[in-house]
């Protein structure tokens, strides 16, 4: 054999080939910090071995100090995609030998301000490629908002295009070779995020989990200001105030619409088809008394269950659901509303710190909202035809009885995505929708009180073509923080529109005892 055939062999055997294709992968961390990405400032580039500590965050993010039990390399970088931006981004990357070959996106929670170290751990521990943002400020507040709406659609949509670009970038030098996977996973403004990639971005990720998405900006946040300005107008001892009557409202809700779908478990399965009255409760001679409502608490009662609306009579955004009436403590038992709603027009909309939240007129200043930063915030096109031609898989998830995020509005959102794709057939076979009854918002996400396994649920899809029928929902007991809680009760959440319904025997807490079936 001469030379020339011999060099050809050794050159495409399967030896060499791996120790180029290991070589590759395992080129030094370090030489990430030269890569040139556009709009990318590149801070840092660091070999972490295992062990390293991370401080605690305190904060709208709040975790204690750990440690990270892999090596990986941590990179640390600013995008500025215009001349106000500055997106600070942290991507940290498995060694290859500890890498599964995917990269998982990681979500922020209200105006943010500040990059989840802990999540970007967890996912590392994992063995994902992982990557978060602070969507472009360092403020909490809405300190960061007034006077930069390039900011705004940061913050809205541009934050996480601009770290999932630079992730992928720096996956595909150090490993020599692009993720085999893309995925989202997150809930509230990460799912607001997950709709608006999957809405703007479709190339970015081949699966997407939005739960309890922040879904509608320009309509969710004044739709929930105006609950609270219901519910607090008039002081904790106004005459419409109710956060001494949720127990008592709670019962009757159950008692009139539990039962209707077969079974009375303390669930509403489907709040859309409770007709609960409020004024069924009303206080003979609208007296006040512990076990009844006065005619203004009626009233108040009222106006949450059917939400924002203009004064033409056009739905801004739903309100709460009959059945999680327990779950709307947080809004009325101070004397303020939730300070993220209240900063959304402070910052973007009136542009004044100091605006006050009572002089809120639900019609004008959602009007004014909408011109102003609709364009930077919203996720509400119904148009998926470029995620479907992309291949990619979408699951969305609302929860009946969630209070920080009316979630009705899902439903409608999923009716107009299927009247676009051209119907349920040409939308179910990549996105899916599952309406969770009896959870109070982000199943899986918050505390270890609730189990719903969508993350599982999208790679199977991707990953091996098993669309979900279901998701099971468990909820649990409460249980300190790291403790496994007990089971109080499982449930198949359904792909929509079909519902839970008990099969006639067995555990009615047991989700085996139940089927999925077209609503009535």
């Amino acid at each position: 054999m001469n030379f020339s055939k011999r060099r050809y062999l050794l050159l495409f055997s399967p030896m060499f080939l791996l120790i180029i294709a290991t070589a590759q992968a395992q080129q030094p961390c370090g030489n990430l910090a030269s890569l040139k990405i556009p709009n990318l400032t590149i801070i840092s580039a660091e070999a972490k071995e295992a062990g390293w500590e991370l401080p605690a965050q305190t904060g709208f993010i709040n975790s204690a100090p750990m440690k990270v039990t892999v090596p990986a390399c941590r990179i640390s970088a600013v995008s500025k995609p215009t001349s106000d931006s500055n997106i600070g981004i942290e991507v940290w990357l498995p060694t290859a030998a500890n890498w599964n070959g995917k990269f998982l996106g990681i979500g922020n929670p209200g105006f943010i301000g500040s990059i989840a170290l802990g999540g970007l751990a967890g996912n590392v521990q994992k063995g994902y490629a992982t990557a978060a943002t602070d969507t472009g400020h360092v403020d909490e507040t809405a300190a960061w908002a007034p006077h930069h709406p390039e900011k705004w659609a940061d913050w809205g949509y541009r934050a996480v295009h601009e770290m999932t670009t630079a992730a992928k970038a720096f996956m595909k030098s150090y490993y020599g070779k692009p993720p085999q996977y893309s995925y989202w996973n997150s809930c509230h403004n990460g799912g607001n995020q997950a709709l608006n990639e999957a809405q703007r971005y479709p190339e970015d990720y081949d699966g997407i989990v939005a739960l309890d998405p922040a879904y509608y900006i320009s309509h969710l946040q004044p739709g929930s200001l105006y609950i609270s300005w219901v519910a607090l107008k008039g002081g904790v001892n106004g005459p419409g105030y109710i956060g001494n009557k949720l127990e008592v409202i709670n019962k009757a809700a159950l008692e009139a619409c539990d039962a209707m779908d077969g079974l009375k478990d303390g669930l509403i399965t489907d709040p859309r088809l409770c007709k609960f009255d409020p004024k069924s409760i009303q206080c003979p001679d609208n007296k006040e008394g512990a076990s009844c409502l006065t005619a203004a608490q009626v009233d108040t009662v009222k106006k949450i269950y059917a939400g924002a609306k203009f004064k033409d009579g056009t739905q801004i955004h739903s309100g709460f659901e009959p059945g999680s009436e327990l779950n709307w403590a947080p809004i009325m038992v101070k004397d303020k509303p939730f300070f993220v709603n209240v900063d959304f027009f402070k910052g973007m909309v009136k542009e004044d710190l100091n605006w006050d939240w009572l002089t809120f007129d639900v019609d004008k200043d959602t009007r004014e909202g909408i011109a102003k930063a609709g364009k930077a915030v919203d996720g509400n096109n119904p148009d998926l035809r470029p995620l479907k031609k992309q291949g990619s898989k979408l699951i969305i998830a609302g929860s009946w009885n969630s209070t920080a995020l009316p979630t009705r509005v899902l439903t409608q959102y999923y009716e107009q995505v299927e009247k676009t794709m051209g119907g349920l057939d040409q939308t179910k076979d990549f996105a899916r929708l599952f309406m969770v009854p009896g959870s109070p918002g982000c199943p899986g996400f918050m505390g270890n009180q609730q189990d719903f396994d969508a993350f599982s649920a999208i790679q199977n899809w991707v990953e091996k073509g098993i669309a979900p029928e279901s998701i099971i929902y468990t909820q649990r007991e409460q249980a300190a923080r790291g403790q496994q809680a007990k089971v109080i009760r499982s449930r198949p959440a359904c792909a929509y529109p079909k519902v839970a319904k008990y099969k006639g025997a067995g555990d009615i807490n047991n989700a085996a005892s139940f089927t999925c079936v077209e609503p009535k």
